[in-house]
C-alpha cells in the first residue's frame, strides 16, 4: 500500500519541525552559547552560514526518513521509525560533521566563525551540508537489521569523505585551512566545492538496496573510482584548456590564484567543475 500525497506532506513537515527543535537543543549541548534562533536572527555572517548548513541538513535528512520509512500500512510503526531514523541520522551528522570540521580544517574555525571570518562559516557550512547528505541516504530501514547494515555504510562512507577530501586537497599546493583561517573566501569556495562534489558521489555509491556484504561493497568501491576524475578534470580541463595554460601534475594557476590572488571567481569556476563531474558521475554510474 502506498502512502498518500498527504500523509508524506504531514511526516516530512513533522519529522521537519522535530529535528529542527532538535538542532535548537544540539546547540546548547555542544556549548555554543548561541542558539540557532539566534545565530540566524542576529548572528555575524559566518554563523549564519554554518547555521544555514545545519538547516538545509535537517531538511535532507528528515525528507529521506520520510521515503524510507512511511510504508502507509500502520501509523504507529511509521511515527516510530521516522522519528527514529531521522533522530539517529541527525545524532550523527552532528557528530560526524564536528570531527569532520576539526580534524579537516583543524580547531582553529570555530574561533574564526565567532569572529565573523565568512570563508570559515561557508567551509564549516558546506562540510555540514556533505555530511548531510551522506547521512540521509546512508540512514534508513524499518527494522533493527536493516539500522545496523546502515550504520556500517555510514561509517564507511565517512571514513571515505574525509580520506578524499584530505587526499585531494594535498595535491593542491596551499594549506586549505591557512588560507580560510586568513579568510580568504576563494580557498573557502574550492573547499565547499570539493567537500560537496565527493559527498555527492559517497552518497550515490551507498544509496541503494543491499544485496549482500560481497556485492553491495564492490558496488560501492566501483562508484568510488570515478572520483579520481576530479583532479584531471581540474588540472587539464579547467587549468589547460580554459585558462590555457601548461599542462602540470601539480600547482598551477588555479593555485595560484586562489591562494595568492583570492580570486573569487576561480574558487567559483573551480567548484562548479567539481560539482557538474560529480552530478555527470552520479548520473552515468
Amino acid at each position: 500500500m502506498e502512502p498518500r500525497p498527504f500523509t508524506l506532506a504531514a511526516f516530512a513537515v513533522g519529522t521537519t519541525l522535530l529535528l529542527l527543535m532538535l538542532l535548537q537543543v544540539g546547540a546548547r549541548l555542544t556549548g555554543s552559547r548561541r542558539s540557532l534562533a539566534k545565530d540566524l536572527g542576529e548572528g555575524n555572517p559566518a554563523q549564519r552560514l554554518l547555521r544555514v548548513g545545519q538547516v538545509l541538513t535537517a531538511f535532507l535528512i528528515a525528507a529521506a526518513a520520510v521515503k524510507s520509512c512511511v510504508l502507509g500500512v500502520l501509523l504507529r510503526h511509521d511515527l516510530v521509525w521516522t522519528a527514529a531514523s531521522s533522530v539517529i541520522a541527525l545524532v550523527l551528522t552532528t557528530a560526524a560533521g564536528e570531527a569532520g570540521i576539526r580534524l579537516l580544517l583543524r580547531g582553529r574555525l570555530t574561533a574564526e566563525i565567532e569572529r565573523g571570518n565568512v570563508a570559515a562559516g561557508l567551509a564549516a557550512g558546506a562540510h555540514w551540508v556533505a555530511v548531510g547528505v551522506i547521512t540521509s541516504r546512508s540512514i534508513s530501514g524499518t527494522g533493527i537489521h536493516d539500522l545496523g547494515i546502515s550504520l556500517v555504510f555510514f561509517v564507511l562512507a565517512q571514513a571515505t569523505l574525509n580520506g578524499f577530501v584530505t587526499l585531494f586537497r594535498a595535491l593542491t599546493t596551499y594549506d586549505d585551512a591557512e588560507q580560510i583561517a586568513g579568510e580568504n573566501l576563494a580557498a573557502a569556495l574550492s573547499y565547499a566545492g570539493v567537500v560537496l562534489s565527493i559527498a555527492l558521489v559517497v552518497a550515490h555509491a551507498v544509496d541503494g538496496e543491499f544485496t549482500g556484504w560481497t556485492s553491495s561493497l564492490r558496488g560501492y568501491g566501483m562508484v568510488l573510482i570515478a572520483i579520481i576524475a576530479f583532479y584531471p578534470v581540474r588540472q587539464l580541463f579547467v587549468q589547460s584548456l580554459l585558462l590555457r595554460a601548461p599542462l602540470k601534475l601539480r600547482g598551477g594557476p588555479i593555485d595560484h590564484g586562489i591562494a595568492l590572488e583570492r580570486s573569487v571567481g576561480l574558487g567559483v569556476l573551480e567548484a562548479t567543475t567539481y560539482l557538474a563531474t560529480a552530478l555527470s558521475i552520479t548520473h552515468l554510474a
